[in-house]
């Protein structure tokens, strides 16, 4: 079960939009992490690696998490809204809930929760980006 010092830390780590480095300082080595019902992508450095990839892509990142965290034990649930300003200049928005399995100090299962229709990006009728 994570100290609600960890939680926190975790939390302002993702909102600082250092997403890779969330990752490599709070999941076990092993974790998982699913889209909805996609397969769960394994291992952390995977996970780091996948997170860059998404990352390179986006001019900026906005991310911010809509209180309260609802901490069962081991069992964190973290509402979250993404912004996305991509390289092209359109933007996605995804709200989403994770569903986290704690190991202690560390995530060991995430499931990500969201209506895949929010992927995808948006523009203005002027072609500027929403």
């Amino acid at each position: 079960m994570p100290t609600k010092e960890t939680l926190e830390k975790f939390i302002a780590r993702v909102e600082s939009n250092a997403h890779a480095e969330a990752i490599e300082e709070f999941y076990t080595e092993n974790a998982t992490m699913q889209e909805n019902n996609a397969a769960p992508r394994v291992g952390r450095d995977a996970l780091v690696a996948g997170e860059r990839k998404v990352l390179a892509r986006a001019k900026t990142v906005t991310s911010t998490c809509v209180r309260p965290v609802f901490v069962d034990g081991d069992n964190v649930v973290v509402r979250w809204v993404f912004r996305f300003e991509w390289q092209d200049g359109t933007v996605t928005q995804i709200e989403e809930l994770a569903y986290q399995r704690w190991q202690g100090e560390r995530i060991a299962e995430e499931k990500f929760f969201y209506d895949p229709v929010q992927l995808a990006p948006k523009q203005l009728a002027d072609g500027s980006a929403t």
